[in-house]
């Protein structure tokens, strides 16, 4: 579902609740905890998730209080939103992509509240009977944001990135939900605050509902389309915002065993830097407890390897990790590697400028025009 739209900060921003029961800050809970952290398209009031209820969001993920309570249920949700929201967001990203019994329940219960849903699954609510009817009767409205532009509409790769002028990176990793959005999206913030304009595409869902202003799911389109679609998608980000740097999130990895959708970043924007994103205390793959994860050199290998591009540094997913292991870590795999390291969430964003920086120097110019 290509997106070319977001809501700006005078925009009276739809109001949402999300629903993650059991999946709040896990990994099947990324939409839940993307939204969290940052939405440009809705105002997030609660978060349902019984195992959880009681406590706030932010300081759950991220020990930031942002004011948005976790509920026990969607009536606890509901009445803790106050004057009401307009929408009830599916905030968990199973790997199935299909919704349980109880969730359906869940979902159905909301439309008969009056509440919208936004869908980010494989699965698509408005050709579901019972939840076309209900929407109907309710007079609500389902947006499933994973269905993509009709077969007769998909563009097919064409060569016209190479037109695109302006640098492009990509931000991979060596998982599945291992923070590549979060990380290329505090990249993106932080690059604008010093004077360059980036601009963030996105390649899942979460970024969508997110509010990205260019985007595409991936993983929901036809595989001889998708390179097409996403340079597509660059094409538009550098002809309409006219950007010093774009910024493309990554999806899945490329050595995992089920995720295809790195391949299409690397051939579809053609980036000629990588920031990788590794979480040093899996073991195994997410989802996959038979396949080993993946060490940052031997990702890095074959990234470099499959693509003309130079991996530029790396970035953690902090999970299960102290402040002094964070430490520890960005230390040992700098030596390693001999690329920087960081972590998005834990360390200044301004070391991930540094690290665009120092490989695109000609940006050095755009925060000097931008503060003289």
């Amino acid at each position: 579902m290509p997106v070319s739209a977001e809501c700006t900060s005078t925009e009276v921003r739809p109001s949402a609740i999300i629903y993650c029961e059991g999946n709040f800050g896990a990994i099947d809970g990324k939409t839940a905890n993307g939204l969290v952290r940052h939405s440009e398209r809705y105002e997030i009031l609660a978060v349902v998730d019984s195992q959880l209820a009681g406590q706030d969001a932010g300081l759950v993920l991220d020990g930031v209080d942002r004011g948005i309570p976790i509920c026990r249920d969607l009536h606890d949700a509901m009445t803790q939103a106050g004057a009401g929201p307009d929408l009830c967001i599916v905030g968990m990203a199973p790997t199935s992509g299909l919704l349980s019994n109880e969730e359906r329940s869940v979902l159905l219960q909301a439309m008969s509240h009056g509440l919208g849903i936004v869908n980010g699954l494989h699965e698509f609510l408005n050709d579901d009977p019972e939840f076309a009817a209900t929407a109907a009767i309710n007079n609500v409205e389902i947006l499933d944001i994973r269905r993509p532009r009709a077969k007769t509409e998909l563009r097919m790769f064409s060569g016209r990135i190479l037109d695109v002028t302006c640098p492009r990176l990509a931000v991979l990793g060596t998982d599945g939900a291992i923070g590549k959005r979060t990380t290329a999206t505090v990249l993106t913030r932080a690059l604008r605050e010093i004077g360059i304009n980036a601009v963030l595409v996105g390649t899942g869902q979460t970024s969508i509902i997110q509010g990205a202003r260019h985007a595409v799911a991936l993983d929901a389109v036809p595989a001889q389309f998708v390179t097409g679609e996403l340079e597509a998608v660059v094409v538009e980000a550098f002809e309409t915002d006219d950007p010093d740097i774009i910024i493309v999130e990554g999806q899945g990895a490329l050595s995992h065993p089920t995720y295809l959708s790195s391949t299409a970043v690397l051939r579809g924007s053609r980036p000629s830097a990588v920031i990788l994103q590794h979480a040093p205390t899996r073991r195994t793959i997410s989802d996959y407890p038979a396949f080993a994860m993946p060490t940052p050199a031997s990702e890095i290998n074959l990234i470099e390897t499959f693509a003309d591009t130079k991996v530029i540094g790396l970035t953690l997913n902090h999970e299960n990790m102290t402040d002094a292991e964070i430490t520890a870590a960005i230390t040992l795999y700098e030596v390693e590697l001999g690329i920087p390291c960081t972590d998005a969430i834990a360390r200044p964003a301004g070391h991930l400028v540094d690290m665009v920086l120092a490989h695109f120097p000609e940006l050095q110019q755009r925060t000097a025009i931008t503060t003289t």
